[in-house]
């Protein structure tokens, strides 16, 4: 088994994730902590030691990606998979210099999830198996590694339309830099909240959409969206 541990200061997400988790066959949650320090000690712990962590970047009082070197410096075998609403480039890139071996963008569809931890399963079976490795074994490993964490953003996720991207396109473009909820772009295109959580799901992992999160009083959160104008182009290259 994979021993997990969720590291978000949000109960709520970390709740989410823990039962995404325990969907997935081969892995093993491990506790959910919500500070930076409570994970560095989860980790010196061995019993038993953790192989991967789900790590969230903006917490009220840390920011995860300065885990990062500190696992390293930790010299601990354990990966870790980002899921944050950060999707700006500096994030990203100290991310990956580190080692992530995917990154995750709230909000996400449970396939996004599945495909990440089960891709890791593999690989983890793979290293953990296997004392060698010949050249095209290491070229495929290495290749997958590359493929999950820069995705091809000229091939549409399945049950999406590029007619229907474009109406959402065009509505999103008009707002330029105001935020909205799929609420607010179901009403004015017509399709269904589900349909357009998917499209904006979608647009937000390729970095086109900044995502916040706004808590109410009561109720679930409602996530908002804004539109990135530097990956405007992104868009339009990906439509034309």
């Amino acid at each position: 088994m994979i021993n997990v541990l969720i590291v978000d200061d949000d109960p709520m997400v970390a709740e989410l994730n823990r039962r995404y988790l325990e969907q997935i066959d081969g892995f093993c949650w491990q506790g959910s902590v919500s500070t930076l320090q409570a994970a560095k000690q989860r980790l010196q712990e061995n019993s038993p030691a953790i192989d991967l962590v789900l790590l969230d970047i903006y917490m009220q009082k840390d920011n995860g990606l300065d885990l990062l070197p500190e696992i390293r410096r930790m010299h601990h075998d354990v990966d870790i998979i980002m899921i944050s609403s950060a999707s700006d480039m500096p994030a990203i890139k100290t991310a990956l210099h580190y080692g992530v071996v995917d990154y995750l963008i709230k909000p996400f569809q449970f396939s996004r999830f599945q495909e990440a931890l089960q891709t890791y399963r593999e690989e983890h079976q793979i290293t953990a198996k296997r004392e060698a490795l010949n050249q095209s074994e290491l070229d495929n490993l290495i290749r997958r590694s590359h493929n999950r964490v820069t995705p091809d953003k000229t091939r549409l996720p399945k049950g999406l339309t590029r007619l229907t991207l474009q109406s959402v396109w065009e509505w999103i473009k008009q707002r330029n830099k105001q935020s909205f909820s799929t609420e607010d772009l179901a009403n004015e295109i017509g399709i269904s909240r589900v349909s357009c959580r998917k499209y904006l799901v979608y647009m937000a992992e390729i970095g086109v959409l900044d995502t916040d999160i706004f808590y109410g009083s009561v109720g679930r959160p409602v996530y908002l969206y804004k539109l990135v104008l530097a990956k405007a182009e992104v868009m339009e290259a990906l439509l034309h």
